[in-house]
C-alpha cells in the first residue's frame, strides 16, 4: 500500500494566484526537488498517510469546519513528488471536489488533477508546456520567457515574501499579459 508524506491537512482560504479568496482544503506535501530560499514548508516534519488516511483526515477536518469544499489543494514542496492517479480518484470520489495542484513544472502532474498551477523558479527544468495558470515568485528575473515557454490561462506575478510588492506592481503596469497575485494569507494573518 503507497503511502504519502503529508506535512499537514487543513482548512483555510486560498491567498495566492486564481483562486484566491476561495475556501479550500490543502494537503500540503513534504520534501521537494529544489530549494528555493523563500520556500516556507518545514520539510522535516510530516507523517506517512496512505490515501484513505489522507482522505479520512480531510473528513475529519472539513466535519470541524461545518461544510463541504469546493477545491483541495495539493501542495508543498513538491506534491507532483508523490500524487498520483490513485490519490486524485480517491480524492474526487471522496469529496466530490475539484483537484488543484500547485508544482514547480518539473515533474509531469497526475492524471485526475483538474486545476494546474505551475509556479516555475529560476534555474530549474520545466517538463510542464501547459497550465491552467503559471505563477512566478518575482524576485527582479526575467520572466518573460516563462510567458511564453508555458501555455496558459492566466500569468501572475507574486511578489517574493511580500517584500517587492511596488517593484511587481511597476512590473506589471509595463507589461500587463501579467496579473499580480498577493500572498493574501500573509497580510491578513489567515494560515
Amino acid at each position: 500500500m503507497r503511502h504519502y508524506r503529508v506535512n499537514e491537512i487543513f482548512y483555510s482560504l486560498q491567498g495566492e494566484g486564481f483562486h484566491s479568496g476561495t475556501p479550500a482544503l490543502f494537503v500540503r506535501y513534504a520534501g521537494c526537488n529544489l530549494a528555493c530560499p523563500f520556500c516556507d514548508t518545514d520539510f522535516a516534519s510530516y507523517e506517512e498517510m496512505t490515501a484513505g488516511q489522507i482522505i479520512d483526515r480531510a473528513r475529519e477536518v472539513l466535519d470541524l469546519s461545518g461544510c463541504g469544499v469546493p477545491l483541495v489543494v495539493l501542495t508543498g514542496g513538491e506534491p507532483s513528488l508523490q500524487v498520483d492517479t490513485e490519490l486524485c480518484s480517491a480524492l474526487k470520489e471522496a469529496l466530490g471536489a475539484t483537484i488543484c495542484i500547485e508544482t514547480n513544472g518539473t515533474c509531469p502532474v497526475a492524471d485526475g488533477i483538474d486545476w494546474i498551477t505551475c509556479s516555475p523558479k529560476e534555474g530549474s527544468r520545466v517538463v510542464l508546456e501547459e497550465a491552467d495558470e503559471v505563477k512566478v515568485v518575482f524576485t527582479g528575473q526575467d520572466v518573460e520567457h516563462w510567458h511564453t515557454a508555458i501555455r496558459a490561462r492566466h500569468y501572475f506575478l507574486q511578489p517574493c515574501s511580500c517584500g517587492n510588492t511596488a517593484e511587481v506592481i511597476a512590473y506589471i503596469l509595463a507589461h500587463p499579459h501579467w496579473r499580480l497575485s498577493l500572498q493574501m494569507h500573509k497580510y491578513t494573518g489567515i494560515r
